[in-house]
């Protein structure tokens, strides 16, 4: 049995318990002033035969799984005695057979296609490899990808009728900013423009759409453009889902580089708050679901629909900045640390009291706590 297949490095939080399938190596892009991810490699496409040859190897060790489900007396349920039989086993210390174990564990019916760029394969190159998929594996009900809006919006609302038949059922895009200052700064590759072309062509032939934006990303140059821009942007679009990635700049990328020129200035905490009750006060959109589903996020609390739940939202905003200075403090770094999710979390004692005991060391010795809670998120990146 070929036990063996690729993975890229990256996949969306959404698709945690996705079976990852990798497309094309690397981003064809990467220039993005933000991003290390695939700083110093090369992209490549993979070949269709190529994919084939890794589906094939996950339907193998699937198999193999169900077999062994079926020896231990669970019937050919991958559950979570089979899935504890398989990581604790000495005859089993293999990552691929693990990756497929635990997406059978979660059911066994989202697939998420790697790398940065998938759709960039020739449409009749990815229908292939999703009519393979499919027919190696019918229970699948939920296929995606990221995309690029530059290959979005040269990309055909008939393609994109093509992949969905073949079976794509989620975009992601990596939008940041609606605004073309910002997207020039950061050498993002597209425009305003652009990136509503692409996610009008992609909602028009019936494919969920999901738009990143990045909080924080114009810096205190652009903050209220980036803002009302992005609003723009996303209204113009009316996607499926927004997704909140709040910057944090890396050390290494360009955007660093920037930062130490002092060309970019970077916002706190509060201010990229701030930043976000000024694009949520200026969606209009109908039907559409903001998810704050990342670590880098302050606010977890931040989700709901679209027009419905916007009040609520803001609401949460409002909250945070009625806190204390010292509060808001504790919070951040128990949000920051893991201590904390969300703003309810304050109400447990024992926790709170020992952040503040933290800060209180903190300012007794002179320590520089934002310095180190950076530091804690570089982590997370």
């Amino acid at each position: 049995m070929n036990n063996y297949f690729e993975q890229g490095p990256i996949r969306p939080p959404s698709e945690a318990s996705s079976l990852l399938i990798r497309v094309t190596r690397n981003c064809p892009w990467n220039k993005c002033a933000f991003c290390h991810t695939y700083r110093g490699s090369k992209f490549e496409l993979r070949s269709v035969e190529e994919v084939k040859k890794d589906i094939q190897a996950m339907k193998d060790i699937a198999d193999e799984v169900v077999r062994l489900s079926r020896k231990w007396g669970e019937g050919g349920h991958v559950n979570r005695n089979v899935l504890s039989r398989i990581y604790n086993s000495k005859d089993f210390h293999n990552e691929f057979i693990y990756s497929v174990a635990a997406w059978l564990y979660f059911g066994g019916e989202n697939v998420f296609l790697q790398d940065a760029n998938s759709l960039i394969l020739k449409t009749a190159d990815l229908s292939a490899i999703l009519d393979f998929l499919r027919e190696k594996f019918p229970q699948i009900k939920r296929i995606t990808s990221y995309c690029r809006s530059h290959t979005a919006a040269r990309k055909t609302v008939e393609e994109f009728e093509q992949l969905k038949r073949a079976g794509l059922s989620r975009i992601h895009i990596g939008m940041e900013s609606g605004c073309d200052e910002v997207l020039s700064l950061i050498h993002k590759g597209v425009t305003a423009d652009d990136h509503i072309k692409a996610g009008l062509n992609i909602s028009q032939a019936g494919i969920e759409l999901s738009e990143y934006v990045m909080p924080g990303l114009g810096g205190k140059q652009w903050t209220r453009q980036h803002a009302l821009d992005t609003a723009r942007v996303i209204n113009a679009i009316n996607p499926d889902f927004i997704r909140l990635r709040t910057l944090h700049v890396v050390p290494g990328t360009g955007l660093d580089e920037l930062m130490k020129k002092g060309e970019f200035q970077p916002l706190n905490d509060d201010d990229i708050l701030r930043e976000i009750k000024l694009f949520i006060e200026n969606l209009e959109v109908k039907g559409t679901y903001l998810a704050s589903d990342h670590i880098l996020n302050l606010l977890e609390e931040l989700e709901g629909r679209f027009p419905e739940d916007k009040q609520t939202i803001l609401s949460a905003i409002e909250r945070y900045f009625e806190l204390s200075d010292e509060d808001r403090l504790i919070f951040r770094l128990g949000r920051r640390s893991g201590s904390l999710r969300k703003l309810d979390d304050l109400a447990d004692r024992e926790t709170y009291l020992r952040l503040k005991s933290v800060l209180d060391h903190y300012a007794a010795q002179g320590g520089n706590l934002e310095e180190d809670i950076i530091k804690t998120m570089n982590n997370y990146i």
